[in-house]
């Protein structure tokens, strides 16, 4: 094999190691707010079921946030064997970045998760729903210097060249570049989508196998809310990143519309084959003027074409087919969350069949809805930056090694498979735990009165139970 073979195949091995480890990350990052919101419901009203959702979903978070340190660690690895130009020249920015991510939010999220686990008979209620928030916080501020990393790489500021390597002239402006309000905002919106749609399909999953305890109901009305207030945000944050996108990675965006020609009045491609030797759209389906409507907000507003960055564009059908399969999943989170609130609104406690099997069953197909919305996002942003690793600084062949193509074939060959157990793996404990949860509340039913659902749901001080005797 050649060089070129070698750097594909670092390409594909760092590709398949990132996409592997941003799952579990975005389901950590919010999910520590969720369990937040559970905690704090339960110290406010004294109601049992929330903390028995607490307690469910807190199990998923520990394992959620195991297995992305273990592929986060794999991941850095690559930094070193597969792109050793990478911290060569821009590790004066990079290196400081991650040291602080680690300093200020990983070993508090770690710290304080064994709170969360184990400690909760041995410290005061009030500190254990502290350490739920210290770790939620920690989970963000994760996210805020690693997006801050990503998107500097993306739209740099705030360096100078020195003898071939990058040398920091503010780190305000590093941290707070152009793409970083908009990329951060985007993400971590992300992640409340995809954490609410798996809470609403898991809690789906245990209502169609006739659990309908008020812990399940609850667990199901907060994922579907959540979704429903978020992916409106969600779009008119998408909306905001694209032009900024526009301004700053025109190249990009092109290959997002499949737009070839500048143009202006740029039609919005729905459908093409993009053909990259032809460099032009085969079966085009689209709609005059529309993207310079949404990209400019002039329906004769100018857009650049693909052919005007000849040599420095990305490929153009992946992050062409990876934006829609993202828009599509997008719109199927919008329909589905709102459909299923105004399903879920005159829902009383003791009237849980109001919600039709098949509306669970689609929520337990979505389960992981956000994932494959999250994939498509981060392919567009990814392999939309190339061909650079930092944009107009350095590019992923000036960055990559000299570590012989059978070698990383090997070391890809594994990493996919062990990749791929674990993911089955995950999901499997995952509905192996919804499965065996056991419950110390009676399920709703027929045979439950009137008045023993408005004990049951309503606020109630429960001055006899343990979890109440801790708040």
């Amino acid at each position: 094999m050649d060089g070129l073979d070698a750097f594909l195949l670092a390409r594909i091995q760092f590709a398949a190691n990132i996409t592997f480890h941003i799952l579990f990350p975005t389901i950590s990052i919010s999910l520590g707010w969720v369990l937040l919101f559970f905690k704090l419901r339960f110290v406010k009203t004294g109601q049992q079921h929330w903390m028995d959702a607490y307690q469910f979903w807190v199990k998923i978070f520990a394992l959620t946030f195991a297995l992305g340190v273990v592929s986060g660690i794999t991941m850095s690895f690559q930094f070193g064997t597969n792109w050793p130009g990478y911290m060569e020249k821009v590790g004066n920015i990079a290196g400081p970045l991650l040291a602080y991510e680690v300093l200020t939010a990983f070993f508090l999220e770690a710290t304080m998760l064994g709170v969360m686990l184990f400690a909760r008979e041995r410290v005061s209620e009030r500190m254990h729903t502290i350490a739920t928030l210290l770790v939620a916080g920690g989970t963000t501020l994760s996210a805020f210097w690693i997006l801050a990393l990503n998107s500097w790489m993306h739209t740099p500021a705030g360096f100078e060249m020195i003898n071939g390597q990058a040398h920091v002239t503010s780190w305000l402006e590093v941290i707070f570049n152009p793409s970083f309000p908009y990329r951060l905002v985007h993400m971590l919106l992300a992640s409340g989508l995809t954490v609410a749609f798996l809470v609403a399909g898991i809690s789906a999953y245990r209502w169609l196998r006739d659990d309908k305890t008020a812990e399940v109901i609850a667990s199901l009305k907060t994922g579907v809310y959540l979704a429903a207030v978020l992916i409106p945000l969600q779009i008119i944050a998408g909306d905001l990143h694209g032009l900024n996108t526009l301004e700053h990675q025109p190249a990009k965006l092109a290959a997002m519309e499949g737009i070839w020609e500048t143009q202006r009045g740029a039609p919005a491609v729905l459908f093409a084959v993009p053909d990259s030797e032809a460099r032009k759209n085969r079966y085009e389906i689209a709609i005059p003027k529309l993207a310079s409507l949404y990209l400019t907000h002039d329906a004769d507003g100018l857009v650049r074409g693909i052919n005007s960055f000849e040599g420095k564009h990305p490929p153009v059908a992946p992050v062409f087919w990876a934006f829609r399969i993202m828009v599509g999943m997008g719109m199927l989170m919008l329909l589905v969350s709102w459909a299923t609130t105004w399903q879920l609104k005159p829902w009383q406690a003791g009237n849980g069949r109001q919600l039709k099997d098949w509306q669970a069953k689609l929520l337990v197909a979505m389960t992981f809805a956000g994932w494959v919305a999250l994939i498509a996002g981060w392919y567009v942003t990814e392999i939309g930056r190339q061909p650079w690793l930092v944009t107009g600084v350095l590019t992923s062949a000036e960055a990559a090694s000299k570590v012989p193509a059978p070698r990383i074939a090997f070391t890809l060959v594994m990493y996919l498979g062990l990749y791929a157990a674990l993911i089955v793996a995950y999901i499997s404990v995952v509905f192996y735990l919804a499965r065996h949860k056991k419950h110390a509340d009676k399920p709703f039913g027929d045979d439950h009165t009137a008045g023993d659902t408005e004990k049951e749901l309503n606020v109630v001080n429960y001055p006899e139970k343990e979890g109440a005797a801790h708040a």
